[in-house]
């Protein structure tokens, strides 16, 4: 999204994404010739720490690669460990309605003696974030401590959202999204907070802003987050690379804004044992929300099931929708286009969620019904 919008407001930067982006020429690249390079990273096997950024954008911290950090204390750790690789007068944008984030700038506070809400942090004084870095930090979120938040979120005829972006108090604008989701809402106020920096000029934030909302109102998003398969019979097929308990609330949620009276289906693949075992009530708590869960076998990845723990597990202890074990992907297209078949009118939505070869079930589920269908006419 910061690279797109970037792009639309004429500059010539450099974009590497971990996705394929439609909208991009490229799929995941842009090249440019301008200064700025946007890099999409993360906190895995510690790559991030090779990057020394002028901005360094943190938009939620979570215990998600559990074979390779203990505990969440140790993400948190390497996350401090990121932000000293901030550079001498860069900025921190950093998501303040996240609990994980926000324990960062509270052990900022708790470090240095000093406020971080829109302030600059010294690190001189503190050997945890080393010395001579000094940085800007702005927040963001719902929350209206925050530097940039939204007020009055609701959803939009295009099946997104709309909002008013405030600053520090004072509504600046009306912001439109097609894409759904609180998660995409938090993501453009991120965008949002990220480009002014860039520009530096508070005289310019109000033409600025309108620049910005075109292009944030026409992004569509990258391939498996809320990806549209196809639409069959009504129903709606969705593909999610969902894989840790917040991305799988969170779209979920996203199914719910854009579809407030259809049924939701989950066909759910774990992906590691050692994920699936460490998370697995939070797993169950998110998936309650859908409706119908069907839960096939553990895509393992690299790794052995050492725990004696597998999606049959995982099936039985969600409560509240049906739930079910179905460990081979193909049963399961067969299961589910039965299930519609029978009702050749649904008012429902399917979606897959994983990290792994889950992603060939809505188009092969597709395919057969559309298979089916011409079968049926003749």
């Amino acid at each position: 999204m910061l690279a797109y919008v970037l792009k639309a407001m004429g500059d010539d930067l450099t974009a590497i994404v971990g996705a394929h982006v439609p909208q991009f020429p490229d799929g995941s690249i842009f090249y440019g010739g301008g200064k700025n390079f946007v890099l999409e990273a993360d906190e895995y096997d510690g790559c991030f720490l090779g990057l020394s950024p002028s901005v360094a954008v943190v938009t939620n911290l979570d215990w998600e690669h559990v074979d390779i950090f203990e505990d969440e204390d140790a993400v948190k750790s390497i996350f401090r460990r990121f932000l000293k690789q901030i550079r001498v007068g860069g900025h921190l944008v950093i998501c303040g309605d996240s609990q994980g984030a926000r324990s960062l700038l509270d052990q900022i506070k708790q470090d240095t003696g000093l406020k971080y809400s829109g302030g600059v942090v010294s690190n001189q004084s503190s050997d945890l974030w080393g010395q001579g870095h000094d940085y800007k930090i702005i927040t963001y979120g719902f929350s209206s401590f925050n530097d940039w938040y939204a007020e009055s979120v609701c959803p939009n005829v295009q099946g997104g959202s709309d909002y008013i972006l405030c600053e520090r108090g004072r509504p600046l604008a009306q912001i439109s999204l097609q894409i759904p989701g609180v998660h995409n809402v938090l993501n453009s106020l991120a965008v949002i907070a990220t480009v002014l920096t860039l520009i530096g000029d508070k005289r310019q934030s109000h033409e600025s802003i309108a620049c910005l909302k075109l292009p944030l109102s026409k992004f569509m998003g990258v391939s498996r987050r809320f990806d549209l398969i196809g639409t069959i019979y009504g129903c709606h097929i969705y593909d999610d690379f969902a894989h840790h308990p917040t991305e799988v609330r969170a779209v979920l949620q996203a199914a719910r804004q854009r579809f407030p009276n259809k049924a939701l289906i989950v066909v759910f693949q774990p992906h590691t044992y050692s994920r699936l075992v460490v998370l697995k009530d939070d797993f169950a708590n998110a998936l309650s929300e859908a409706d119908q869960v069907v839960v096939s076998a553990v895509y393992a990845a690299r790794e052995t099931n050492d725990w004696n723990f597998n999606g049959k597990d995982l099936a039985a202890s969600i409560i509240g929708p049906p739930s079910e074990y179905i460990p081979c992907l193909g049963n399961v297209v067969d299961k589910l286009a039965l299930q519609i078949l029978r009702d050749p009118h649904p008012e429902i939505v399917i979606l897959t969620l994983g990290a792994g070869d889950v992603t060939t079930v809505g188009p092969k589920l597709l395919h057969e019904l559309q298979t089916r269908s011409q079968d049926a006419r003749h």
